[in-house]
């Protein structure tokens, strides 16, 4: 079984950026991919950016293009959300997922491990 934490959210103002990390744990060969989401109150879990550990190569939903960076750490097993100029609009709670699959993929479904979450409000 593969644990998912993230860390790092919180209460900035708009414009600021913040950097969420998401440590993983447990039966970490059985990642492959990892992703952000986010899920806003009242509106469905939405797709941010995908990563997979094996080359670094990243996936990212068209309207977080330009502001929202995946990075990861393999050595660290942790991933990390950059994110600047946020806006009010970005505030949710954000989601890290684990898949055993390799290919990076936009669907909530295909991620089988998940995190609590941790809470991003941006205030204007």
């Amino acid at each position: 079984q593969v644990q998912v934490v993230e860390s790092g959210g919180g209460l900035v103002q708009a414009g600021d950026s913040l950097r969420l990390s998401c440590l993983v744990s447990g039966r970490t060969f059985r990642s492959n991919a990892m992703a952000w989401f986010r899920q806003a109150p009242g509106k469905e879990r939405e797709f941010v950016a995908a990563i997979n550990w094996s080359g670094g190569t990243t996936y990212y939903a068209d309207s977080m293009k330009g502001r929202f960076t995946i990075s990861s750490d393999y050595a660290k097993n942790t991933v990390y959300l950059q994110m600047n100029s946020l806006k009010p609009e970005d505030t949710a709670v954000y989601y890290c997922a684990s898949s055993a699959a390799y290919g990076l993929r936009s669907r909530s479904s295909s991620y089988d491990s998940w995190g609590q979450g941790t809470q991003v409000t941006v205030s204007s």
